[in-house]
């Protein structure tokens, strides 16, 4: 059953990264379904490198260890949605606030960064895997919120804010969401479908920062079959495969 994929999780006060300890256990052979929660990183990453930080005690840290050995290469880029449909799925049901998803990774409430996840490929000695890393803001005061567009489940009002009712139901929903994408061989039919009904980025004017240091402007209209953006700009439609998304503001009529 998907609510018994992951396995208890392992405890920690502290570590650097719970993403780095996940991966190197998934290299000395970890099951699917290990996962590790700290109580406080001192060393967490985001996208593009970027610390995260959190007052002790203040949030949750989590990563997994996920083997979609029977999911073709060609459709492991989906897995960040199907990992954001079941986070802000899960959140929704446990906080009963309006989460959504800002393309790629971002968690939001009220257009504010509630969390966010990392998802690393790893090569071990029984083949490739993923480690799932969430991190996500719940008990902190605003004061303790390390920019102005950040919040935590706290400040946003959430009718449950206790971090192990948190953890356990968002691992259920990540499980339950991962297991059916798993088990259809990495289709992208649900995910899409969920994960554009969730993200706040389609329909936004935004402005895309692109790897290579070049950025782009224009309309979110979609997210393909790949789980790349598509962004209509004045020069035609642009389809980004990683990037940096603000948002500017909504589109006419959205």
């Amino acid at each position: 059953m998907a609510a018994r994929f992951f396995r208890d999780p392992a405890f920690v006060e502290e570590t650097g990264s719970t993403n780095a300890d996940v991966a190197a256990r998934a290299r000395e052979g970890a099951p699917e379904g290990f996962v590790l929660v700290a109580d406080h990183q001192t060393a967490g990453r985001g996208r593009l490198d970027r610390t995260w930080t959190a007052p002790k005690g203040s949030g949750l840290a989590i990563s997994c260890l996920l083997r979609p050995s029977g999911v073709p290469a060609n459709r492991w880029p989906l897995l960040p949605l199907v990992i954001g449909v079941g986070v802000a799925s899960g959140l929704r049901d446990v906080a009963a606030l309006e989460v959504t998803l800002k393309w790629p990774n971002d968690v939001l409430v009220g257009g504010k960064k509630l969390g966010g996840i990392l998802i690393e490929r790893v090569d071990t000695p029984s083949g490739a895997a993923a480690v799932v890393g969430v991190g996500l803001n719940v008990g902190m005061r605003e004061h303790e919120l390390p920019v102005p567009t950040a919040i935590s489940l706290a400040v946003a009002g959430a009718v449950r804010a206790d971090r192990d009712q948190v953890l356990r139901v968002v691992l259920e929903s990540i499980a339950a969401r991962y297991v059916q994408w798993r088990d259809s061989g990495g289709e992208p039919g649900d995910v899409l479908a969920s994960y554009r009904r969730l993200c706040s980025t389609l329909g936004n004017q935004v402005s895309v920062q692109l790897p290579g240091g070049d950025a782009i402007q224009g309309r979110a209209d979609d997210i393909d079959d790949t789980g790349s953006l598509v962004v209509a700009t004045p020069a035609g439609p642009r389809v980004v495969t990683a990037g940096d998304v603000v948002h500017l503001r909504p589109s006419p009529g959205s």
